[in-house]
């Protein structure tokens, strides 16, 4: 069965209040910063790219929770096959609110956690999100 590896952030912005960025996909669901991780790169360097394709955050603009890691597997189909698929989660600080979207996406929004978890269109996003406000708490 074929695999894939992504990667990708739970990016939150701590002004006033703690607010997180979620992205509305081209196919009408909300989720986090994420990506395919390509040949050779690590974790960091997936979310690196992807945050700054996706969202215009350039890497000084992001700071990583040292101790946070969240993994996230399901299935999916492609083609008529069945895709096993892993996306692990870090958590970052922004610098910046200021978003420029991608082609990828169709909208963008930073809000307080009990309106993110709202938002989320699936379970497990929330459960990673869920963890990602208890590391910041603890």
């Amino acid at each position: 069965m074929p695999g894939e590896r992504s990667a990708g952030a739970v990016i939150y912005h701590q002004g006033e209040e703690r607010t997180f960025l979620l992205l509305k996909y081209g196919w009408g669901h909300w989720d986090f910063v994420k990506g395919n991780m390509e040949e050779g790169e690590e974790e960091r360097d997936t979310v690196l790219r992807e945050a700054e394709e996706e969202t215009g955050l350039q890497p000084g603009d992001l700071t990583f929770h040292p101790r946070f890691r969240e993994t996230i597997r399901y299935f999916y189909r492609r083609e008529n096959r069945t895709i096993h698929k892993e996306v692990v989660y870090l958590l970052a600080h922004s610098a910046t609110r200021e978003v420029r979207l991608s082609h990828e996406h169709t909208d963008y929004v930073w809000l307080l956690l009990p309106e993110a978890l709202d938002r989320l269109t699936y379970d497990n996003a929330r459960r990673v999100l869920g963890a990602a406000a208890s590391a910041l708490d603890e």
